[in-house]
């Protein structure tokens, strides 16, 4: 790729990776200084200072799902349609292992906290830990009749939770692969899956429209959230714990208090589906990501609007901010992938790049 300065007057986007193709998923190293998005079968890795590729990181030859760095970055996970997990050297782009075992299509990755082991949830109904380092398989979790959408490590790493279209959420024991309990109350498929900060709350959100809040020791269901009347595509806790947001087909996000499970506010502007939502490390600004085109930020505690960032020309899938909160990744089946500026949305600097293929 090749990149070229060029201020704009209305352009609040810092950066604007074109791939050519439909991303799908966007990760920021934990450093913050380099975001990786994957496309098709590939993968960049992009340094976010300059706009400049660092690695194409070429293997999977299927579309790539999802993709996470591991907490010390030094390696990064993708999981694929081809059916396997690959693991890759963040510095120099080569790949470390393919890890084979699955038999259908990888749907999610995530890295314990602690940065040993690799869970992957697939079609297959299965979730799968490796060692991060060796790359074997520990275990196969089993149990789920239906597809696994969303996997998530507890804070402490000693607890894995699986979100799937058998209707459940699984909490897993992450040493042993035995299943903890199987927490049951959906109607529909489970599409996203987060532990609260201290890991105490589970939040669980489904195509059967709410969100429900489980107790994470006991596996017992804390409260259901009702108020959206669509699919509820992604769920995700404010880092102090306290509130929990939820991004919809109705096309609201909406904001709740996780202790008492009541509905804090309702974010509307969105005029299609919401696919993502972040929150900014502070807390104070939420972020969204829709069917729209848009990108939308919003003041968490107010639930007013702060801005609309618009530049894509499809549908945003991901949203995610870096480790510092002052930037924000989007991606988009637009084939690009945007960094915005989180705090005013006011350009800093348009960096419009070609490909070269």
């Amino acid at each position: 790729m090749k990149w070229k300065n060029k201020p704009q007057a209305f352009d609040p986007c810092q950066l604007s990776i074109q791939t050519g193709r439909f991303v799908r998923c966007v990760g920021y190293s934990p450093t913050g200084t380099s975001v990786a998005f994957g496309y098709d079968n590939s993968i960049e890795i992009v340094n976010v200072s300059t706009g400049d590729t660092l690695y194409t990181l070429e293997g999977h030859t299927g579309d790539v799902n999802s993709v996470a760095f591991a907490p010390h970055g030094k390696t990064l996970a993708s999981g694929s349609s081809d059916k396997t997990v690959k693991l890759w050297d963040a510095a120099s782009g080569s790949q470390i292992s393919s890890l084979e075992g699955h038999t259908d299509w990888v749907t999610s990755v995530s890295f314990a906290p602690d940065g040993k082991t690799l869970a992957s949830g697939s079609y297959d109904k299965t979730v799968k830990l490796w060692d991060a380092a060796s790359g074997s398989q520990i275990s196969s979790l089993e149990g789920h009749t239906g597809y696994v959408n969303s996997v998530a490590f507890a804070p402490d790493g000693k607890t894995l939770a699986s979100g799937s279209d058998d209707n459940t959420v699984k909490l897993w024991d992450s040493v042993s692969g035995s299943q903890k309990s199987s927490l049951e109350g959906h109607t529909r498929a489970v599409y996203s899956v987060a532990f609260a900060p201290d890991g105490k709350i589970l939040a669980s959100g489904s195509s059967d429209e709410t969100v429900k809040l489980w107790d994470a020791a006991s596996g017992s269901q804390m409260s259901s959230l009702e108020g959206h009347t669509g699919n509820v595509n992604s769920v995700v806790f404010a880092p102090d714990g306290k509130t929990l947001a939820s991004g919809s087909d109705n096309k609201t996000v909406k904001l709740w208090d996780a202790a008492s499970g009541s509905q804090m506010s309702s974010l509307e502007g969105h005029t299609h589906y919401v696919r993502s939502v972040a929150f900014a490390p502070d807390g104070k600004t939420l972020a969204s990501g829709s069917m729209d085109k848009t990108v939308k930020l919003w003041d968490s505690a107010s639930g007013l609007q702060m801005s609309s960032l618009e530049g894509h020309t499809s549908w945003v899938y991901s949203v995610a901010f870096d480790p510092d909160g002052k930037t924000l990744a989007s991606g988009s089946r637009d084939e690009t992938v945007k960094l915005w500026d989180a705090a005013s949305g006011s350009q800093k600097s348009s960096l419009e790049g070609h490909t070269d293929w």
